[in-house]
């Protein structure tokens, strides 16, 4: 399996990340009892075990002066374990352009955006020009933008939408499927050459249990554009409050067909990535 949405994180910051799912803090909104609470070493040896053969360490800047500390840690994590692609992380700021600049030469694979838990727009002239970077570079950004678990200010598809009619080649892969707002998500991935869905959290009884099921009468188009190469495997891992294997069960029960479900959980994520490393 080629998992795309992973988080592993500096260990203070991942304490802090727990201490907030504890507390169903104000953008969890809900009990969210965490599965998996080792180091990081024991989370690898986790993902190891269960046949996962890459994934991402996907670290989220929520505020200006961090994206960097962040960036050099998950390079640093990236050397360390073979099987994690180097990720990247930017945040509205005045020296945003250069270090993407900078990190995209230094070989970063992955981006991640969480516009829930940073509290800005999409939109914001501080980040144009390093959108149009992550456009001409056609390095993807997994990122977060649907209104779930909870929904503030800049959540959901209208700022996207905006930013995608700006920057057209942008390779932007929505988590969660853009949970709640399912069906927006899923007509911009159709519109646009360059944008898909991953699959975290989606389709399981907790989302549908937060208010968030899947529409059965969008499934005919997600197994296309699955089939299509752009629907990828992400789990939220470690931060999920089940065993790994019940997003995978989500996903068999959607009944999609066999080549559907091995280009989600493979096909698609090495194609997107490309190279050697990842095609074998």
């Amino acid at each position: 399996m080629f998992d795309l949405h992973t988080h592993f994180l500096p260990p203070r910051v991942m304490a802090k990340v727990r201490a907030q799912f504890d507390a169903a803090g104000p953008l969890i909104g809900r009990p969210w009892p965490l599965q998996y609470r080792d180091d990081e070493a024991a989370l690898v040896e986790v993902l190891r075990g269960l046949g996962v053969r890459h994934f991402t360490a996907l670290a989220y800047a929520h505020r200006p002066g961090m994206a960097e500390f962040l960036n050099e840690w998950t390079a640093d994590f990236a050397e360390r374990v073979p099987e994690a692609l180097c990720c990247g992380t930017f945040f509205p700021e005045p020296d945003v352009a250069a270090y993407v600049a900078a990190r995209l030469t230094a070989g970063v694979r992955v981006w991640k955006v969480h516009v829930q838990v940073g509290g800005f727009d999409v939109r914001d002239p501080l980040l144009d020009e390093a959108w149009g970077l992550l456009a001409e570079a056609g390095t993807p950004v997994v990122i977060h933008a649907g209104s779930g678990p909870v929904a503030t200010k800049f959540t959901g598809p209208r700022p996207v939408a905006e930013l995608l009619a700006r920057h057209p080649r942008l390779p932007l892969v929505i988590a969660h499927a853009g949970a709640p707002e399912y069906a927006e998500f899923l007509d911009l991935a159709e519109r646009y050459e360059h944008v898909g869905l991953d699959t975290t959290m989606a389709f399981t009884d907790f989302f549908a249990e937060m208010g968030a099921p899947y529409p059965d009468a969008l499934l005919p188009r997600l197994r296309d554009l699955g089939l299509a190469g752009k629907v990828y495997l992400g789990s939220d891992f470690p931060n999920i409050p089940y065993p790994y294997a019940t997003q995978l069960d989500a996903l068999e029960r959607l009944d999609l067909g066999e080549d559907w479900l091995q280009a989600v959980l493979w096909g698609n994520a090495a194609a997107l990535l490309g190279g050697q490393d990842v095609a074998g």
